[in-house]
């Protein structure tokens, strides 16, 4: 897959096959018009382009909401790349970018500076200043400027019945089984690991402390967690706390994963996390004997999981 940073970079006179959204999260809706795209593109020797945005326009349009990603981009880079796309244009999103009516966003994008052939789009899809632009609107540019317009229709849509605001309220509840159905992968955070206060390598849990510098990357409720990762090329369980540890007055929210069967150093290291499954809510204990008791308990119980129905 080929990323180009700003539209200014694409340069081909190849006919494309393009749909436009910000994506977050790859769930299996988007999948399936991504892989729509790639198919139909495949099928006429065209590139299969996703023009995204960056950041996501409600973070430029809405400053006053704090909108969490599912997604930090690059991940999301990682997650279509599986899918087999050709092309992927990341456009910074501003205010200026925005004010582009819809005629001006079809014939200079879309038309001079992509090629398109046809564009794939989700049903009620809108567009261009003011979301001005509908679906009609484009199959009268599609004639005006001789490209396709395909829309996935409301009863494809309904009946997949996810989408990325759902999958948000699922993690911020920490049903994270509800949330990977409708990702269609298990939901990721990926950081650096860094220095912590060290101790859950004095009571037996030694934990890796996860930064994660993108500040608008959604992180589930605070909670102990199942997960997973690949570290040296090898997976590994472990558990994962995110919270305040109330238990010794913490006052900044960490993410603490204690990896079961691994003692590499992992300090500088970046790694992703695959998050499987919440295991309880934080607590604050009457002491830190109390706290390393429940950590055997939550270990006991992830142990169960892992040898269990979970993974059959």
């Amino acid at each position: 897959m080929k990323i180009f940073n700003d539209l200014s970079q694409y340069n081909s006179t190849k006919k494309t096959f393009v749909t436009i959204g910000t994506f977050d999260g790859v769930h299996v809706g988007h999948q399936k018009v991504i892989k729509k795209l790639v198919k139909s593109a495949q099928k006429k020797d065209a590139i299969s382009l996703l023009l995204t945005f960056f950041p996501h326009p409600r973070m430029v349009l809405q400053k006053d909401i704090d909108i969490k990603l599912i997604n930090t981009i690059d991940e999301r880079i990682q997650l279509l790349e599986k899918i087999g796309l050709e092309a992927l244009v990341i456009q910074p999103f501003t205010e200026e970018f925005s004010k582009l009516t819809a005629l001006d966003f079809v014939r200079k994008i879309l038309v001079n500076t992509l090629n398109i052939s046809k564009l794939i789009i989700g049903y009620d899809h809108h567009f261009g200043k003011n979301r001005e632009g509908n679906f009609e609107q484009l199959e009268e540019y599609g004639h005006t400027y001789d490209f396709q317009v395909n829309e996935i229709s409301q009863k494809d849509i309904d009946n997949i019945a996810v989408s990325s605001t759902k999958i948000r309220k699922a993690l911020e509840n920490g049903a994270i089984e509800k949330a990977n159905n409708f990702l269609g992968y298990c939901f990721m955070l990926t950081g650096e690991v860094v220095k912590g206060n060290n101790l859950g390598e004095k009571i037996g849990f030694p934990t890796a402390n996860l930064c994660i510098k993108e500040t608008y990357k959604l992180i589930p409720k605070t909670g102990a967690y199942l997960v997973k990762s690949t570290l040296n090329n090898e997976q590994v369980f472990g558990m994962m706390n995110i919270g305040f540890r109330p238990t010794v007055s913490g006052k900044n929210q960490t993410i603490e994963i204690h990896f079961f069967n691994f003692n590499d150093n992992l300090y500088g290291k970046r790694i992703q996390i695959e998050v499987l499954t919440f295991l309880r809510d934080e607590q604050k204990f009457e002491s830190v004997e109390a706290l390393q008791q429940q950590l055997k308990k939550d270990k006991e119980k992830s142990l169960e999981l892992i040898n269990g129905t979970f993974f059959e």
